[in-house]
């Protein structure tokens, strides 16, 4: 029975993408801080907001482990997608307006601007980044296709899920490469930091 007891993590791994993206919805709504911060979203109007990586990922992960559903959770990243201004200074405001929102929130939320990333993308990393066209974009070009998961709080209180490669891989606790972008680096580095935290995870390693 201790064999089983190990894979118990792994229950959902094999189930269709319709049981699987139930099972993390009913994780997200179990947890009081991804509620809050989803609720804030909502009200502040934010432009295709999504609540997506590691908030989420980690959190599955989390409680499908038995761990704390919070633990080793750095920030939470809060994306909205508004082309009418590419500026930073209109940025900037969502970001105080957020802040405003979220200071009683037990982790920090990053509100960032899915329309102007390729902006500051190359000074900061070193390389092009396409100009996305709305917030789920940002999910092609994760390092990592495990992390490219985001949900959303509808009007009507439904929960979206949106996974661009699907949730196997994160039922799966597998780190999966996503050459999209000449990211090796960061997916071998957050998968490093993953396995630290969460040794049930394996990394697939970058393609040469």
């Amino acid at each position: 029975m201790a064999g089983s007891g190990m894979s118990q993590h792994l229950r959902y791994a094999t189930a269709d993408a319709e049981t699987q993206a139930r099972v993390l919805a009913k994780i997200v709504r179990s947890e009081p801080v991804l509620m809050r911060i989803l609720v804030g979203a909502r009200s502040l109007a934010l432009p295709d907001a999504l609540l997506g990586a590691g908030a989420i990922y980690n959190t599955v992960w989390n409680v499908l482990t038995g761990r704390p559903s919070l633990g080793g959770i750095k920030d939470a990243d809060l994306a909205y997608f508004d082309g009418s201004d590419l500026s930073y200074e209109a940025e900037d405001v969502v970001i105080r307006r957020a802040a405003a929102e979220f200071a009683g929130v037990p982790l920090p939320v990053e509100v960032r601007n899915q329309a102007r990333v390729h902006l500051w993308y190359p000074q900061k990393f070193g390389t092009p980044y396409p100009q996305l066209t709305c917030s789920a974009d940002m999910m092609h070009y994760y390092a990592s296709k495990t992390h490219a998961v985001a949900v959303r709080l509808e009007d009507d209180d439904t929960l979206s899920v949106l996974a661009p490669f699907g949730l196997a891989d994160l039922f799966g606790f597998r780190i999966t490469p996503n050459p999209a972008l000449d990211n090796r680096r960061t997916h071998t580095a957050k998968g490093e930091r993953a396995r630290s935290v969460w040794p049930e995870v394996t990394l697939v390693p970058w393609p040469d």
